[in-house]
């Protein structure tokens, strides 16, 4: 006879499924809410929304500076996650495949950009380039977004590698290939999933960094500087447009990166 959960059990499980919930509600609440505002008929923020209408979308997509701005940050993310990707692949296998002095050092410092506040590697990165004389431009945006997506690349790479059987590699050498057709041929398309989801993922964190890009600016508007110059003039629908677009592109992007991230049998 399978016995009744105890009262006290039953008070924990409610609990903890409250605290769930509420957690739930104040990360989501917010975003569900900047959505429906997106939609309102009035220019003012208020609630119950009046009306529902798509005009804020059709002006967001007739304004030239801000699509000028969605161009720069596309721009300046595909460009930052290469350069992360060009970097990080080789350094993710020279840590894989080597041993030398101050690996772990490496290992160590290699992840400083992630923990650091992006006001200091943007102050960082700025007095670097006025110190070689490089002016700001999406091109310094561009260094400086890679130099702080550089630990994702790695992270994600090397645990990807870390989990490859060697034993795939010593097939190909003992077939004949060569160091570079054995990782053409073997070592990448078994750890292209990680390669690909710490693309995307690094897209996603370039597209929407703001410390970084604005130190390192110039002239030129990225969509979130954008942003944050518009809400100087306080929140409109169709800043809550331009959200709301960021919002189902940024969680497209990241299922798409979790789910080539997961754990597959290598071939």
């Amino acid at each position: 006879m399978a016995m009744k959960p105890s009262s006290s059990r039953l008070a924990a499980d409610t609990a903890l499924t409250t605290f769930v919930c509420l957690l739930m509600a104040f990360l989501y609440v917010p975003i569900w809410v900047l959505i429906a505002f997106s939609f309102s008929s009035s220019r003012s923020l208020t609630w119950p929304i009046p009306g529902f209408t798509l005009d804020w979308y059709r002006k967001l997509f007739a304004n030239a500076d801000l699509l000028a701005a969605v161009g720069n940050s596309f721009y300046v993310a595909i460009c930052a996650s290469l350069l992360a990707l060009a970097v990080g692949i080789p350094a993710a296998m020279a840590l894989h495949r080597y041993d030398f002095w101050g690996k772990t050092l490496f290992r160590r410092l290699i992840l400083l950009p992630i923990t650091l506040p992006g006001i200091v590697t943007g102050i960082s990165m700025l007095n670097m380039f006025r110190l070689f004389g490089f002016s700001q431009s999406l091109e310094t945006v561009i260094f400086g977004h890679a130099t702080a997506l550089l630990g994702v690349v790695v992270t994600q790479v090397f645990a990807r590698l870390q989990r490859l059987p060697k034993s795939l590699e010593e097939a190909s050498y003992d077939l004949g290939a060569g160091p570079a057709r054995t990782f053409f041929r073997v070592t990448l398309p078994n750890i292209s999933s990680a390669v690909v989801g710490a693309g995307l993922l690094s897209f996603v964190l370039s597209f929407d960094e703001i410390p970084v890009t604005f130190f390192l600016t110039g002239r030129d508007n990225t969509l979130p500087m954008y942003i944050y110059s518009t809400l100087r003039r306080g929140v409109t629908p169709e800043i809550n447009a331009v959200g709301t677009l960021i919002v189902l592109a940024t969680l497209v992007l990241i299922i798409i990166s979790v789910v080539l991230s997961r754990d597959r049998t290598p071939r």
